[in-house]
């Protein structure tokens, strides 16, 4: 059967960030079904649905499947919804072609009966998208998948299924099979791959563990290391490792990063990190196999916002592994959200004195903490009354710490962050955007928020 894979993400700044979950799926379903790939994200308003119809009309699938990476940017400074998009998708689809939607992956995974109802989608996936071949083959065959684990059909009463991992990581197909991948090489050169799945840690507000696993599950790392030099002669110039924490065992981490260079990888990296107090000599190791930045999710530099948030850390575990990964010559940014559980004038206090400490880093700072259904920060916001037994979270709702409104946070941030170029608040607004449009058009490659930094 035809299977037309549609990414509806479009979002472009900092960087556009290139599908990988369409790649596992098209590497699960092929040579079973002939796959094709429709990424939106390199076309305008005006050409969107043009290029939907021209791919139904000229393909004929037999079935769509839609990946639902997120269903809002969890901004609440800038806030932006998807659902409304996907569901406009969902339209043009069913105005042009008589094949059954099937959506997947994270953000609906997060809300899949609530997103298949908002969309009109006929079926989702719960979970990790290398299971969906056993749901296209059903479809092939006429038979309904409703009953297959993890697969959910618009309309069904009950509990929506939970979610269910893959066996194993996929195959995903390297050269990429994604069509648009020139778009993502000539406007950024990054190029994304993941070492493991799952996430240990158990931060309050974090929806990894529900749809990943609570445990981390990683690729043998001459694996990676084989993506990754097929990445860079792809045309990739710079790869991010898009693991939840890359650094939860470091043991793990070390052996990716000697991997990279036994196999002869030489275009920069980084990824996402936790700063926990780094072994001897871990960042200088991870300088060595060609890494150049760091993105510390940090969230708050008070032991007592810490210690609520239910991270492995503390503000002197911060402080340390800043000044390892600075020491090794890392370009470091650190992500914080204000506004968590019990957050104070005090704490915010701390964390703005703390960071100011925190020298030749980008600090990238969120207003408010975005609520997610079945997160422990859910179970407090009911606890405290913001949130009503039957909300079921999927219009974008944030914790508001008693006392101290969103508002007054981010006020207290622009009069602090005023002048320093290093502090962006959210998406960094047109002044960020402006700044790596530049950069970007002059032929820069990579994260490009070092630029950020004063010096």
């Amino acid at each position: 059967m035809r299977v037309l894979l549609i990414s509806p993400n479009r979002l472009r700044f900092p960087y556009p960030v290139y599908p990988i979950g369409l790649d596992y799926v098209a590497g699960a379903l092929a040579p079973r079904h002939e796959v094709r790939i429709l990424d939106l994200c390199p076309l305008e308003d005006r050409e969107l649905a043009p290029a939907v119809v021209a791919a139904l009309e000229g393909f004929a699938p037999g079935a769509v499947g839609i990946t639902v990476r997120n269903v809002d940017n969890t901004d609440a400074t800038a806030l932006r919804q998807f659902v409304g998009e996907v569901a406009a998708l969902v339209r043009t689809i069913r105005g042009a072609s008589a094949a059954p939607v099937v959506l997947g992956g994270a953000g609906f995974t997060l809300y899949p009966a609530e997103v298949l109802a908002a969309t009109g989608a006929d079926y989702g996936l719960v979970g990790e998208g290398e299971r969906s071949l056993a749901l296209f083959d059903a479809l092939e065959a006429g038979r309904d998948p409703a009953a297959l684990p993890g697969v959910i059909a618009r309309g069904a009463r009950g509990a929506a299924p939970a979610p269910v991992p893959a066996e194993a990581f996929g195959t995903r197909p390297v050269p990429p099979p994604n069509p648009s991948l020139g778009f993502y090489l000539a406007n950024s050169g990054i190029m994304n791959l993941q070492t493991q799945r799952g996430c240990p840690f158990r931060c309050v507000y974090c929806t990894y563990p529900a749809i990943e696993g609570a445990c981390a599950r990683r690729r043998p790392a001459d694996e990676v290391a084989r993506e990754a030099v097929a990445l860079q002669a792809a045309g990739a110039r710079y790869l991010f490792v898009a693991d939840s924490v890359f650094n939860g065992d470091p043991r793990h981490a070390l052996a990716v990063a000697a991997a990279f260079r036994g196999a002869g990888l030489t275009i920069p990296w980084g990824g996402y990190f936790a700063p926990l107090p780094p072994p001897d000599g871990f960042y200088a190791r991870m300088a060595e196999a060609g890494c150049t930045h760091v993105e510390f999710g940090t969230e708050a530099l008070s032991d007592p916002m810490l210690g609520r948030i239910r991270k492995a850390f503390r503000r002197a575990d911060v402080l340390a592994a800043h000044r390892a990964a600075r020491a090794a010559g890392l370009h470091v940014a650190h992500f914080l959200i204000l506004g968590g559980p019990e957050e104070t004038v005090e704490t915010l206090e701390e964390t703005f004195a703390t960071a100011e400490r925190l020298d030749d880093a980008a600090l990238f700072f969120f207003c408010g903490m975005r609520i997610f259904r079945g997160t422990e920060l859910a179970r407090m916001a009911r606890q405290d009354g913001q949130v009503a037994p039957d909300d079921d979270l999927l219009a974008s709702t944030f914790y508001r710490p008693p006392g101290l409104p969103l508002a007054d946070i981010e006020a207290r941030l622009r009069a602090r962050a005023a002048g320093r170029r290093n502090w962006v608040v959210g998406d960094g607004e047109e002044r960020t955007r402006q700044a790596t449009a530049r950069l970007y058009g002059r032929g820069a490659t990579g994260l490009l928020w070092e630029h950020l930094v004063s010096t």
